[in-house]
């Protein structure tokens, strides 16, 4: 295929969701809240599904999803492409990503900035990058790559780190607007993935959401965390996806979006499922903040309808 500049390329856009907060929060889908989801049918909220669960051809999954999607837009997550990987990307895992978004179409498509292969072995982690010149021309070359054959802008998904390398040559900030200015590519930004790597790495969150190029956002995502001690006393924090979002986290996010306005947010709970009504009650608090945001006669209009 002929590569497709990024500055000549005709992507489809960060989102199609509506300019108001109707449908702009959601949740990660677990099929365990399936029966609860579809009694309610409020296809007010969207939900976000791991592409690689639904890689096989047929069966339960898929019959799973499309009920879902009659009734709700869909988020398409990427875990395993490995983007910030040394090798060449899977062309064949590509085209099963490719059939999902053709399949679905979903209203946001998205990955992370990590690498998770090695030969022919897949690693059930987001593994951490060197920032460095050559990494960044490893990824801008993989998010061409993938934004030419499916055809539209994916968006980069800012990590949440535990080690530092002192081979980087620039910040995660720089090295992020920079692959998403020379590729065109958008941005997930995980806040809950901010908060854990300046507890981790001893810089000021708020720092580095200044730093962020927030004009490029098109989705949110918000989590909980795990605080684990060290035999030093020394504390960690793990993007454990399985506990309610923090308050610092909550803060953060009412900054970002102070700035940004009303952006597709998601809650990603993972494990140590709660009921469906507390994790709905985590994205009506998401809309709550989005609502804030909207200038009066907005908000006005909106209680109308």
């Amino acid at each position: 295929m002929e590569a497709i500049h990024p500055a000549t390329a005709s992507y489809a856009p960060f989102s199609r969701f509506p300019h108001t907060t109707t449908g702009l929060v959601g949740t990660s889908f677990k099929h365990e809240h399936l029966p609860d989801i579809m009694k309610e049918r409020n296809a007010s909220l969207f939900f976000e599904v791991h592409a690689e669960n639904y890689m096989g051809q047929g069966g339960p999954p898929h019959d799973v999803l499309t009920t879902i999607r009659r009734d709700h837009s869909i988020s398409l997550h990427g875990v395993c492409m490995s983007i910030g990987g040394p090798q060449p990307l899977d062309k064949a895992h590509v085209a099963r990503f490719k059939h999902l978004i053709e399949r679905y179409q979903p209203a946001l498509v998205s990955e992370h900035l990590a690498w998770s292969t090695h030969d022919t072995t897949y690693f059930n982690d987001l593994l951490p990058l060197p920032y460095t010149k050559d990494t960044l021309a490893r990824v801008c070359d993989h998010i061409d790559e993938l934004q030419n054959a499916i055809g539209r802008r994916i968006l980069i998904e800012n990590p949440a780190t535990y080690v530092a390398f002192k081979e980087s040559t620039m910040s995660e900030t720089d090295f992020i607007g920079s692959f998403a200015e020379r590729t065109g590519c958008g941005l997930l930004l995980d806040i809950n993935n901010v908060f854990v790597s300046a507890t981790n790495h001893g810089f000021s969150a708020l720092s580095y959401l200044a730093d962020f190029p927030l004009s490029r956002v098109g989705q949110i995502h918000l989590a909980g965390h795990n605080k684990e001690i060290g035999d030093d006393g020394g504390i960690t924090l793990i993007d454990s996806h399985d506990e309610p979002v923090d308050p610092s986290v909550w803060a953060l996010y009412e900054t970002v979006i102070g700035r940004c306005g009303p952006l597709p947010t998601l809650i990603e709970w993972d494990s140590k499922l709660p009921t469906w009504s507390i994790l709905k009650a985590e994205a009506e608090m998401a809309r709550d903040v989005l609502n804030a945001s909207l200038p009066r006669p907005a908000m006005e209009l909106m209680h109308a309808l």
